[in-house]
């Protein structure tokens, strides 16, 4: 009686570990808005938590940034061509409207946008993550 509980609890661990790894195999495919977020909040607030809009450093500070979470992305191992947008702005009530536009495979690829301010400047990152 025992050695049947035994061997379907030993089943059981096996089928799980293939569903996992199915998982994980699948989930290397996928584009991962939540995780993507957390880089670019990352990121921003690594180069930008305590700085004041100065026009001379904009384009320092973009490169960086966009520089930056491109190396993190890389680093997800993830089977993507990634793009990565970062546009600084000074923080003076003036309005910006943009648009995007992509065709693509919504089931693997995606897009991330983050919107960040401080009490100077806004930052707005887009980030496309295309499927290999």
């Amino acid at each position: 009686m025992f050695g049947n509980l035994n061997y379907l609890s030993q089943k059981f661990d096996a089928d799980c570990h293939k569903l996992k790894t199915m998982y994980d195999e699948e989930d290397e495919n996928l584009f991962v808005p939540e995780d993507v977020n957390k880089i670019i909040k990352s990121t921003i607030e690594i180069n930008l938590s305590d700085a004041e809009y100065k026009p001379d450093k904009i384009s320092a500070w973009s490169a960086n940034i966009s520089e930056q979470i491109l190396a993190s992305l890389s680093k997800l191992n993830k089977m993507f061509k990634y793009v990565v947008t970062c546009s600084i702005l000074q923080r003076s009530g003036a309005g910006l409207h943009t648009a995007s536009s992509c065709y693509w495979d919504n089931s693997t690829d995606g897009i991330c946008t983050v919107r960040w301010e401080n009490n100077s400047l806004y930052c707005i990152v887009t980030v496309y993550g295309v499927g290999i």
